[in-house]
């Protein structure tokens, strides 16, 4: 018969600690820039921050929450590219979405000659765009 071990409260504490971290790093549906319309949006009003390779371009929204659409043009051969390329993005999004540009629609177009290769790399090309030791970008657009 299997014995059944109780929780102290410092335990329960930490579990619910733990668990409140899980949810501050998970990227929902609504973290996406996800219909046609909104990347065109962004791409006709937003503004732009050119990197080498890619261009990040947004637009304020009437959100709290800044949401991601990434693209990726055709010209980067291979579909495992564009979609290693895309994974990288949006782990980087997830893990620090202070560092881009708050309360806005974001779209991340990748061109050719893209070289970053992990999501730390991604953090620090976008905290340099934005002029700022911590690469956070509040400025209005």
């Amino acid at each position: 018969m299997p014995v059944v071990q109780f929780l102290t409260l410092a335990e329960l504490k930490d579990v619910r600690d733990f668990l409140h971290n899980l949810e501050r790093y998970r990227l929902p549906k609504t973290a996406f820039v996800r219909k046609g319309w909104e990347y065109d949006a962004v791409y006709r009003g937003g503004r732009r921050l050119h990197g080498v390779g890619f261009t990040i371009i947004y637009l304020l929204n009437s959100t709290e929450n800044n949401r991601l659409g990434i693209s990726v043009h055709r010209k980067l051969r291979g579909a495992v590219k564009r979609n290693r390329i895309k994974r990288i993005i949006r782990e980087c999004f997830r893990l620090h979405r202070d560092i881009f540009p708050q309360k806005a629609d974001i779209v991340f177009a990748v061109r050719p000659g893209f070289a970053l290769s992990s999501p730390e790399q991604i953090r620090q090309a976008v905290g340099s765009l934005c002029g700022t030791p911590c690469g956070v970008c509040n400025e209005k657009a």
